[in-house]
């Protein structure tokens, strides 16, 4: 009997960061296997455009609800309002985040805890009230935590300490969440994605400067292009992945191999 292996159709996944770049590039992904869509971010506007879309070009049920991930009553007011429209959340990408550049010497205390209250508190906020809500109860689930290359080595080029703080702290919270929900059916893995085209990275990506860097970084001599991340997020996603669980998949271009 054929067996489709990454086939989520009827599923329902909640996705923050949903308004640009990789988020909608997984939505896409997800919604092209017949899964339905949550769509959180802080920008209406955005999030409206982006479930018209995936209604329109996939077929699947989308659901756009403005979130701010540092508010707690919002997040699980949130998550109460999908569990309202699809009564479960088989799958959770926490793909929000944000990025402060600047020398270490130079980094504020704001901007040392906003890294950490959105990338790595935000999404352990969002982690809790899926798990508590619904994943716990239905003894299933599959939550990605979308960290970084970053989270798990440093870097010379650009300096931003507290970004490899938050998402190093994300690595281990998918360790430590793993060991904790794996026995109620729910596994939690971390993606840890290298240079990737967005339309907010596109101008540093498509410079001579960073073709020249790549060359030397990263052994497969280039940025990550739109849709290289999709596999990753399917397949983690999926119920086929059942015995993968509290691992940071690197998709880097081979960046940490070296």
């Amino acid at each position: 009997m054929e067996k489709k292996y990454f086939d989520l159709k009827g599923q329902v996944a909640l996705i923050t960061g949903c308004s640009t770049g990789l988020g909608v590039q997984m939505a896409c992904a997800l919604a092209n296997q017949g899964c339905n869509i949550v769509a959180i971010a802080r920008r209406e506007d955005k999030l409206k455009e982006v479930a018209s879309m995936l209604k329109e070009k996939y077929g699947v049920d989308a659901l756009p609800l403005r979130c701010d991930i540092t508010d707690t009553d919002m997040v699980e007011e949130t998550v109460k309002k999908a569990l309202e429209h699809f009564k479960r959340i088989d799958i959770l990408i926490n793909n929000a985040g944000t990025g402060a550049v600047a020398p270490a010497e130079e980094i504020t205390d704001e901007q040392f805890g906003n890294e950490l209250n959105i990338d790595l508190f935000g999404s352990f906020r969002v982690a809790r009230a899926v798990a508590k809500l619904s994943m716990i109860p239905n003894k299933y689930g599959r939550i990605i935590n979308i960290a970084s290359m970053y989270g798990l080595v440093g870097n010379s080029i650009a300096p931003c300490t507290p970004y490899h703080a938050a998402k190093g702290g994300v690595v281990n919270m998918t360790r430590g969440l793993a060991a904790e929900w794996g026995k109620h059916g729910i596994t939690v893995n971390a993606i840890c994605p290298g240079y990737f085209w967005t339309p907010l990275t596109k101008d540093t990506l498509e410079t001579e400067w960073f073709a020249n860097y790549a060359k030397t970084a990263i052994p497969s001599q280039r940025y990550g292009n739109e849709g290289e991340l999709d596999t990753a997020a399917i397949f983690l996603a999926s119920p086929a992945s059942s015995y993968v669980n509290g691992v940071a998949l690197p998709v880097d271009g081979g960046y940490t191999c070296v």
